[in-house]
Order: structure tokens, then sequence, then C-alpha cells
């Protein structure tokens, strides 16, 4: 019998110091392919330092950072990107004013010929462009208007399907529901759950847990850069995973002092003897 094989991506111990401001400490993720692993937290949880860990931005200090079971040091993004880990950022990094096929090819442009005579081949890029959102199931009206025009979730889509063309086996999203209303959070979701059915390992970096277990297999929770918890989706409800995220005990013990200050008012029966 073969052994199962290793993650896609599997940091273990994980710890991060900017000077003496501890960021991260002893933190672990586990991304398989074709599921989503999603990392819930607070602002100042230690979302974005995972992420810039895990996308090579910044190197981690202590712990184990594994890519298919190879022990790794990534010291930059393009190491990153040339080992199958691609990020798409909240900001999306995009040129509002420049065609849809020109932000999906942006820094990886097709040409023809060689040397001095060589020119872009803008036919190949808009048809693969094309036909690389179609393949999502993204079928934008037109590739060559400026991606600045299309939605915030079209512009994630986007986004999406140029690392599933580019060759990424796991994909990084930074909150790519955060600005969005419910209609477009849900068509980004789609198309998240997609790139997973194309046997992507998806990291979902959100402080939405709706969302999160709308589509997620694993739930990395962090807190003040440590883990306040790690579940798949068999071991948790969403009403669980609410409460750790909104901080359980910590939540009804803030709603007691309000109450008791009288800053909210109390639940009715509150303080009152059950009758029998």
């Amino acid at each position: 019998m073969t052994a199962p094989p290793p993650p896609l991506l599997e940091l273990s111990g994980i710890g991060k110091n900017y000077g003496s401001v501890l960021a991260l400490r002893d933190v672990g993720l586990v991304v398989e392919a074709g599921s989503i692993s999603c990392v819930l937290g607070d602002n100042g949880a230690g979302k974005s330092t995972l992420i810039k860990v895990v996308a090579g931005l910044h190197a981690h200090d202590t712990g184990s950072y594994r890519i298919s079971g190879e022990e790794v040091h990534l010291s930059s993004p393009r190491q990153a990107l040339d080992r199958g880990i691609a990020t798409v950022y909240q900001d999306l990094a995009v040129v509002p004013l420049m065609p849809v096929w020109r932000n999906f090819f942006l820094g990886s442009e097709l040409q023809r010929g060689r040397g001095p005579t060589a020119r872009l081949d803008v036919a190949a890029m808009r048809a693969t462009t094309r036909e690389a959102l179609l393949r999502m199931g993204i079928d934008l009206r037109d590739v060559d208007q400026p991606i600045g025009t299309l939605s915030g979730g079209e512009r994630q889509c986007t986004a999406i399907a140029r690392a599933v063309h580019f060759g990424a086996k796991v994909l990084v999203l930074d909150e790519p529901t955060a600005a969005l209303g419910v209609k477009q959070s849900g068509v980004v979701l789609k198309y998240v759950a997609a790139a997973r059915d194309q046997g992507l390992g998806v990291v979902l970096i959100t402080h939405n847990p709706h969302h999160a277990y709308l589509v997620g297999d694993r739930f990395l929770l962090l807190k003040r850069g440590r883990m306040a918890g790690s579940h798949t989706r068999a071991e948790i409800t969403l009403e669980q995973l609410t409460a750790e995220m909104a901080g359980g005990s910590e939540l009804a013990e803030l709603s007691h002092e309000l109450r008791r200050a009288g800053v909210v008012p109390a639940d009715p029966g509150e303080g009152t003897e059950p009758t029998t």
C-alpha cells in the first residue's frame, strides 16, 4: 500500500519576530490538494504576517515550512511563485486603465518573434485570457475593457483565474470578500470553490466565519499571533466557529459587564428567580 502524498503546504511551529515585537508564535497550517484551509482572526491577529511568510515576502524565524514534503526557507515572493504558491492580495495590484487581457498577462506577456523585431502577441493573449476565464466559469463581456470597469467580485475572480492559468498549486487569497456585498461575495466564493475543484490547495484569509464555513475544509483561528484553534470541518459547527472567532467566554463576560453598567439593556428575566 503506497503512502499518501505529503500536503502541498505544511507549516509547523512557525514564529516571526519584528525586533522585539512577537508577530507569530508556534503557528501551524496544513494545505492539501483539492481543499480549502481558512485562516480566521480579527485585525491584529497575525493573518497578514502569516500571508507574508507563506508568500515568501518575509522569512520565518522559527519552525518548519514544507512544500510537498520538502523543507524550504523562502526569501522572496519569486521563490514562492516558482514553487507554485500564488498570492492574491486584497488590493489585487492591477492597472485599472489597462484591458483585462493586459492585466491577465502583466509581467508574463506573450511575444511573436525575437530580438529587435519581437512584438506583443495581442491576439493570442486576448484568446488565452478569454479561454482561461471561461474554464473557471467566468464569462466577461469583453476582455478589451479596462479592468477598472469590472466589479470588485469580477476583478477578484479574474485574479484567481490568472493564478490558476499560470500553474499555481497553492492559491493564497487575502480577504477576497472583505469589501464586497453579499451577492458579489457569493460569486467570489463560487470561484474559490472552482479553484479547489481543479485540484489546487487554497488558503482563504478572512475575518468572516460565515464565508469560511461555506467553502472551508480546515479552519485555523489566530489571536494575537498565536493559534486559538485548529479544526477540520467535521470537528466544528458554524455556531461553534463563530463563537470561537468572537471570543466565546470573553464576549459573554463583556456582555455581562455592559449590562451591569447599564450600557445595554438586560435580557428579559435576567436576575430573576425561576418560577416553579
